[in-house]
């Protein structure tokens, strides 16, 4: 058993609250605890890292690619540690790779890329998010509409398979395209069922949250909006307490003002967490890639198809709390906990949180929100 060490920072973040005059003790890669200034041990092992905030690694849940790769594209192991360590150098320390439309054949690839990669431990890996093809055609986004297509027997077999060998699976449906049975046999069987791509009304959306949908994928983007007759998934979403919901806050994808009314209205225990919703760029300096021979233009912050049409997002999560904090004037710890706690209760992992007993997976944040530090199993990313 290795020394306990102790991190001082001006500030630290446990998953919902700020500590000043605080340090966190971490042994053998896992988190003992968070003490004040005058409860740390003399022979413990110090080290200050200074001004910023100290907080739990940042979880993403819809992370389409990195390092130059999409995951559709992943033909290894390597191929998805590639992906996740470009979100590791980004203070993402979990992340579910997300495969968006794609072939029957691709996904099962993915799949198994995926269980392997959970078994041989690749770091940042926390599972996988499908992200259709079982969507609504009328709101397909950058998604090829000839791979759209309704669900059958193998895809839901795949589908509790690979649940049963990840730590993390959410598939993204359309409630309109998908039965409520079909919803509730991938619930029942462990899979995070979120909704989006989307034209359904209220009513569909809370069949589909009773048979057990628990999420809502990139909130306001690819669905039927909020209108005073029909409320559409929108209003499902922050209506219904048992629905969760991904925000890209980039302020392109989602007005701030939009931002500022769906945080307040919000009903619970059921809440808004960030993503990035990131492609294959994030980590580069490229400014173009292909998605399914479609070319994706970089510029100015924002990725498009030719004809204007938004493809994923160009953002990062400390991005994201710079935005929410900066634009938003959001409290910070409440940004925070957007990028932190908040995903990981909706995955109901053991990250997020700075508790003791769970894996010392750190970033440090300057005051602008630049990563200083990231550490996985408490070892710093090299």
């Amino acid at each position: 058993m290795t020394a306990a060490t102790a991190y001082l920072c001006s500030r630290i973040f446990d998953g919902r609250t700020l500590h000043e005059k605080a340090a966190l003790v971490v042994a053998d890669g896992v988190i003992s605890g968070l003490v004040s200034f005058d409860q740390l041990d003399e022979n413990q092992r110090q080290v200050d890292l200074g001004d910023g905030i100290l907080a739990p690694g940042l979880i993403d849940l819809q992370v389409n690619g990195g390092g130059g790769l999409m995951l559709g594209d992943a033909e290894s192991v390597e191929d998805m540690a590639r992906i996740c360590h470009a979100h590791l150098r980004l203070g993402t320390t979990s992340l579910t790779p997300t495969l968006i439309t794609d072939t029957p054949e691709t996904t099962r690839k993915v799949v198994k890329l995926g269980i392997e990669a959970w078994a041989r431990g690749v770091r940042g890996f926390q599972g996988l998010h499908l992200e259709g093809p079982h969507l609504f055609k009328g709101r397909k986004g950058a998604h090829d509409p000839d791979l759209i297509r309704p669900m059958t027997e193998d895809d839901i077999e795949l589908y509790l398979f690979a649940a049963r060998q990840l730590p993390s699976l959410i598939v993204t449906i359309a409630p309109e395209t998908v039965t409520p049975d079909q919803v509730r046999r991938l619930a029942e069987g462990g899979i995070h069922v979120s909704l989006g791509h989307s034209g359904a009304s209220y009513r569909e959306c809370k069949a589909a949250a009773e048979a057990g949908a628990s999420c809502v994928t990139h909130l306001f983007n690819a669905m039927s909006p909020l209108q005073h007759r029909e409320p559409g998934l929108v209003g499902a979403a922050l209506d219904l307490g048992s629905l969760s919901a991904g925000l890209i806050a980039d302020g392109v994808h989602v007005d701030p003002v939009a931002i500022k009314v769906a945080l307040k209205a919000k009903n619970g225990p059921g809440r808004i967490f960030l993503v990035t919703d990131a492609m294959s760029q994030t980590g580069t300096d490229v400014t173009s890639f292909h998605l399914g021979g479609r070319e994706i233009f970089r510029r100015d912050g924002t990725l498009t198809l030719a004809d204007g049409t938004l493809a994923g997002a160009d953002i990062d999560l400390p991005a994201s709390l710079r935005y929410l904090t900066g634009t938003l004037n959001m409290p910070v710890d409440a940004a925070l906990a957007m990028a932190t706690a908040d995903p990981a209760d909706f995955l109901d992992r053991p990250l997020g949180h700075l508790q003791q007993g769970r894996a010392a997976d750190l970033v440090h944040l300057d005051e602008d929100f630049g990563v200083a530090g990231v550490w996985v199993n408490g070892q710093p990313l090299s």
